[in-house]
């Protein structure tokens, strides 16, 4: 069974993300956990929220109202394992990119691309 062409690019948008997001934590550019992540908010640090798909969905009300407040980009992407594999750690509801560079990049695999 063959996937179809739109499924491919959401797969590799996704692999894409992720392997960023790998790499801003390799690079110590990523705060990752609820509480670090808010901090990393309020402080304005922040330049860009990921949180997990299959996140509850207090954390997701409570970091998109807070994302919206503070005027900080945020996704809802992957799960919380994947998150957290990409990151080197169990699993991750949340984290935050720190680096506008690697938060623009993310965003940017993310975008559809027209058909």
């Amino acid at each position: 069974m063959r996937n179809s062409p739109g499924s491919s690019r959401r797969l590799n948008r996704q692999n894409k993300m992720m392997s960023l997001i790998g790499l801003a934590t390799r690079a110590g550019k990523t705060a990752s956990g609820e509480f670090s992540t808010e901090k990393s908010v309020k402080s304005g640090q922040a330049k860009l929220v990921v949180i997990a798909s299959d996140a509850s969905d207090n954390t997701k009300k409570k970091f998109s109202n807070m994302c919206t407040y503070y005027q900080v980009p945020f996704l809802i992407a992957g799960d919380k394992v994947s998150l957290g594999h990409c990151m080197g750690k169990e699993y991750r509801a949340s984290l935050a990119v720190s680096d506008e560079n690697f938060a623009n990049a993310i965003l940017k695999a993310t975008k559809d691309s027209p058909n």
